[in-house]
């Protein structure tokens, strides 16, 4: 069972499972794409559109602000014209680069190409 708060969607998880916890918070369709796509520096709202063109702005927008408010993103603004803003992991993100390496890993391998191009 889904619940949603003010400001986002977590998974019901009574037996306090760990990967339920996780995943109510890095998980859905673009949170881990976009903190792989940031890594390691820091990047441009206009930057990540252009690397994930499959998302909307307002999606991203979205998404990144929920990030932020987790924790696992810093979004900075720089006063000038015309302005700028930049985003970068914050250490708790960065913590989760290693997860996010080894599921790019996965999708290498033949399994996960296996099953893509058996479903699609």
């Amino acid at each position: 069972m889904v619940t949603t708060n003010f400001n986002s969607r977590f998974i019901d998880n009574p037996l306090n499972c760990p990967v339920t916890r996780t995943m109510s918070i890095i998980g859905g369709k673009w949170k881990p794409i976009i903190l792989n796509c940031i890594g390691e520096r820091a990047i441009r709202f206009g930057k990540l559109n252009q690397i994930i063109p499959a998302i909307s702005n307002k999606v991203l927008a979205n998404e990144l602000k929920e990030l932020e408010n987790f924790g696992l993103v810093k979004r900075t603004e720089f006063l000038e014209l015309p302005p700028r803003v930049e985003y970068e992991l914050t250490t708790s993100g960065k913590s989760l680069m290693p997860i996010l390496h080894e599921l790019a890993n996965w999708g290498n391998k033949n399994v996960a190409k296996k099953i893509i191009k058996e479903l699609s």
